[in-house]
This record gives C-alpha cells, structure tokens and sequence, in this order.
C-alpha cells in the first residue's frame, strides 16, 4: 500500500472491499486514518472484517451481533489480513470469530452471531428521541468552518488549522454527518449528543452489506462523547486538551435486517462513565421512521494533557 491509502475514499463501496485470498481468508484493499488518529479507523476494520465473516455464512443467517477487541493500532502501509473461523455452526444461529493480522501480529479480534430472523416474535423498543429533520441540521463541516471564522478563534491560527483539516475531510468522506442535538440533558438528566448520518450517493445493498456500513459509521463521533461531557478537546489548553482517544473495544446488536444507509440514521450517544483513563458510551441508530435499527457500546481509552504522580523505582530489589 501506498500513502494514498491514508485517505478516506468518497465511496464506502471502496472503504469497505476486501480481497478474497482463501475459502476463509480476505485481504484489505484500503486502509484510513482520521485526521490526529494514531491508527486506521476502527470503523473501517470493524467493516472489513464483517465484510469477511458475512463471505463464509450462509446468507440464510442475518448478522445480529458483533463484538471487538483493538489490541494494536493498524498502519495504512500494511494490508490487513482477515482470518474467519467458524466457531459454531448451528440451526439456529452461526458464530464466526474474525482475526485481523498485520505484520504476524493480531490487531484486532471479532465475535460475530448469525441468527435465522424470527419475526414473529414479540417486539419492544424505546422511543425515538425528538429532534429537528435533517434539512434543518447543519453538515459538519459546514460547522466548523463557520466555528474556524467565528470571533472566537479568527486569530487562534491552531484552531483554525484544525477545523479546517477536519471540515475537509468530513466534504470528502462517504458519510454525511448532521448535528442533531449537541450536549441535550433529557427529561432524566441525561446528557446526550444526537448526529443524522447517512452513507453519500450509494445504491441499494443488500441487508448484509447495509450492516457492514452500519458498522462503519458506528465508530464516528462514538468515542468523543465522552471528551465531550469532560470539555476535552483537541485544541485545548492544558488540562482541557485531549491528548489521547483509543478505542479498546466496541458492541453492536442489531434489530432490524430492512434498513437502507442511503436514509439518514439518528446516532443517539451517551456517556454514563468517565473515569481511571478510560471512558463508556452507549449508542441507539434510529430510521427517520422512528425504528431502532441497532444498539452500541464502546469502551475506550481518554486522557486529558495532565500528568499522573511519578512512581520511582528502588534502586535495589527487596526480594
């Protein structure tokens, strides 16, 4: 691979493909890395992977679960390599595991259920928040280069690089992000940020495929929500930058198999806690029409530009 592998592709057709090497193994064509990440976008090998396991399943079987470990971050300059084992093999349900292998080493590892739907069962769900449509919403990047010209920061030169960096990147990304509801306290106290997102000029997939870009934009804005309840933020100051996010693992559990991308997706996010370097959210993909598609959960590393107290080592063993 080549730098050009570092950029995110404006097609997610493209972000998501992977090349079929052996009956269980698959090969990344491309690799992104957001703008100050350490590594390739979870997101993406989260997809990829998926993309992978969905190859090996008999497509009777719709997806309905999934759960990751990042062990390692992954380089753009290498390919990934996607190792499915099937695991359980069931009449009802299909367990795969998924290892993602760069350089001989395991970056990442995926559970992933296939379940033969049963939708004559009973159903419930919580209600869809209530929040302005999304032609009333502002893109992202629309709203940081309006934050990049505000009073504010037209003469913070590092604020405005930044912004303008990620308004960019955002213009040329294959999902479109439109801000709902930012920092929004419910009824019960909560605090929640609410995005539309929806995958750019793309046809209409099949159900399988559909989750794999679910499964893409799952990653954005997802970890942020805990540096956003801390006001940590990239260009800060001293204790109120962020100096580090990491994801360290991340859930989706999926309860619709009609759903289509191309449509915006209400991202419903919540941190319910901070703490020790790391921090928790929670996530609910609403449709316009008010059906919950999938529920997430992330855990990751955060940390502000603060430093802990220095341990000093003895000079001696006491042993």
């Amino acid at each position: 691979m080549d730098d050009t592998s570092q950029v995110e592709h404006e097609q997610i057709s493209t972000s998501l493909e992977v090349e079929q090497l052996d009956n269980n193994l698959f090969r990344s064509k491309s690799l992104w890395v957001p703008t100050r990440a350490r590594g390739v976008f979870g997101g993406q090998v989260i997809s990829q992977g998926l993309v992978s396991a969905t190859n090996v399943v008999d497509p009777a079987f719709c997806l309905h679960s999934l759960h990751c470990y990042f062990l390692a971050s992954g380089s753009p300059s290498t390919p990934i390599i996607y190792n499915v084992e099937r695991l359980r093999q069931g009449r009802s349900y299909v367990v795969c595991t998924v290892r993602a292998i760069q350089r001989g080493n395991t970056i990442f590892v995926m559970l992933c259920s296939f379940q033969k739907p049963e939708p004559w069962q009973p159903s419930q769900q919580w209600v869809m928040p209530v929040v302005p449509p999304p032609e009333h919403c502002d893109l992202e990047e629309t709203y940081f280069l309006r934050l990049m010209n505000s009073e504010e920061f037209k003469s913070n030169p590092r604020v405005r690089e930044y912004c303008q960096s990620y308004a960019a990147e955002r213009a040329k990304s294959p999902i479109a992000i439109r801000r709902a509801k930012i920092h929004e306290a419910g009824p019960d106290g909560v605090v929640r940020y609410m995005y539309w997102m929806a995958a750019k000029d793309i046809p209409v997939y099949e159900a399988p495929f559909q989750k794999c870009i679910l499964s893409y934009l799952s990653d954005l804005h997802f970890i942020a929500t805990a540096s956003h309840m801390l006001g940590l933020k990239r260009y800060g100051q001293g204790p109120k930058r962020l100096s580090m996010t990491s994801t360290l693992d991340h859930s989706i559990y999926f309860y619709n198999n009609d759903f289509h991308c191309g449509d915006w997706l209400l991202y419903v996010m919540e941190s319910p806690r901070i703490g020790l370097g790391r921090g928790v959210v929670h996530g609910r993909l609403y449709t316009q029409q008010g059906s919950l598609v999938a529920v997430t959960s992330q855990e990751g590393v955060l940390r502000a530009d603060v430093r802990g107290p220095e341990t000093k080592m003895d000079a001696k063993s006491k042993l």
